[in-house]
């Protein structure tokens, strides 16, 4: 860790720093900036496509030249723009100040006043956001959830025949399978992402309160609306809302961290579910050397990956829901109360980041205590008398409910002597017996 870090007031770049850098190229005002910049230039490029008369004799050649700004964009540049700010204390007019520069240095300073051209700043925040944060769910966030769901496949087939003690209200409760109880999360985990993948990622584009006024006064005869679907749509490939005031709805990003709370609300259920399986002895954990459980009590292995998941899940979420309740309410044709909370998405991305990579280690410190999940079912008889009860049922033995009920609520222990025993008293034929006694707690696991 850096000395830097260690100053840090937020873990997320200072304790996490290791664990969430891979999320600053979207989310930290360096990234940020550039994400402006690539706006601003395609948008320029745009133009100049676009039959802009003044634009017609820019040299086709240099578009790659002006993509190489955003393409190589450095952190000195990224400062260089931050003193600029200093003068401007406005900080997208700093990029175009920025960039005007650039077109300076190129020999192409006839053409930078189509830097920006007839733009409102909101028209590259509400385009530049929603950019990183399509790239950043593409090569940072879905893949980490993709490991999760794959890990979690493999040690369901690992554990598929693993009969096990099922628990309801924490009581014992028909037997079920060990990789059953992982597809649960599988499957719920696959649904929630598959409908998280169907919202469109929205931007705003239109001017300063989204008319497109000062580009129809510059040029009446262009139809700018065609230009900013084409250019939203197709160049970023993002989707552009109709009608809108100076910011876009957010509705869709609201929508989006709604649907990334539940599945972080599913992990939760899974991290507390593994906690107790882990505290049941169910699984034993994987000792590193060096590795301390506890400064007192030398014996222990905490499941504190699956603890730091939780804590972590849980405040990613409290913002995830702050920032789906606030970003789509907005004064009349806008307040400024959404930029400084726009800043923080990257926030809850990193605490689930931090999560989904603690989630992963504890998978894969997990080892299996097979003698201990046999000895629950062995000392849970008593579970099988459902299925016993529902055979005679079929069999239209009378009051067969009433008849286990009567067995199994005692404080007598259930064993499967006593269980044998009392089959044996029952009025009915050999074979049946045969069946009932066939039932354990290990084989009766449905399907």
């Amino acid at each position: 860790m850096d000395l830097e870090a260690l100053t840090a007031v937020s873990p997320v770049d200072g304790r996490y720093r290791s664990k969430t850098e891979e999320l600053a190229p979207y989310f930290s005002e360096y990234g940020l900036i550039r994400y402006r910049i690539r706006v601003e230039i395609e948008y320029f490029i745009a133009l100049c496509r676009y039959k802009i008369p003044q634009l017609s004799d820019f040299p086709k050649e240099k578009h790659e030249t002006l993509r190489k700004i955003y393409h190589t964009f450095s952190v000195n540049d990224a400062a260089e723009i931050k003193e600029i700010e200093k003068t401007t204390n406005h900080d997208v007019k700093a990029v175009e100040y920025f960039l005007k520069k650039q077109f300076d240095k190129l020999n192409l300073d006839r053409y930078k006043e189509y830097i920006h051209f007839a733009l409102t700043s909101q028209d590259i925040n509400n385009t530049a956001v929603p950019l990183s944060f399509s790239d950043a769910l593409k090569e940072s966030y879905l893949p980490h959830l993709y490991k999760i769901t794959d890990e979690l496949t493999n040690r369901s087939l690992e554990w598929e025949n693993i009969p096990m003690l099922a628990r309801t209200h924490g009581q014992p409760a028909s037997p079920t399978r060990l990789g059953k109880e992982i597809r649960v999360f599988i499957e719920r985990l696959q649904v929630q992402i598959g409908q998280f993948k169907q919202i469109p990622i929205s931007a705003k584009f239109g001017g300063a309160t989204g008319n497109f006024n000062a580009h129809t006064a510059a040029y009446p005869d262009i139809d700018w609306v065609e230009f900013g679907n084409a250019f939203v749509n197709h160049i970023l490939g993002l989707a552009r809302q109709q009608t809108t005031t100076q910011i876009e709805h957010y509705d869709n990003l609201a929508a989006s961290f709604h649907a990334m709370s539940r599945i972080n609300t599913i992990l939760i259920d899974m991290c507390r579910d593994i906690w107790t399986y882990i505290s049941r002895d169910y699984f034993k954990q994987k000792i590193k050397e060096g590795e301390i459980g506890s400064s007192t009590m030398p014996h222990k292995v905490n499941p504190i990956d699956f603890e730091n998941a939780e804590g972590n899940l849980g405040l990613a979420n409290s913002i995830f829901y702050h920032l789906a309740e606030k970003l789509p309410v907005s004064r009349l044709q806008r307040d400024l109360t959404d930029s400084t909370v726009l800043r923080n998405i990257g926030v809850p991305m990193a605490h689930s980041l931090i999560a989904y990579k603690s989630i992963l280690k504890g998978l894969g410190k997990l080892l299996l205590n097979r003698e201990k999940i046999d000895a629950d079912l062995e000392e849970n008889w008593s579970v099988v008398a459902e299925g016993i009860q529902t055979i005679l049922r079929r069999e239209g033995f009378p009051k067969p409910y009433e008849a286990l009920l009567e067995l199994t609520r005692t404080n007598k222990k259930i064993t499967k002597e006593r269980l044998s025993s009392f089959i044996e008293t029952l009025d009915i034929s050999d074979d049946l017996k045969k069946e009932l006694k066939a039932l354990t707690p290990s084989n009766y696991t449905g399907k």
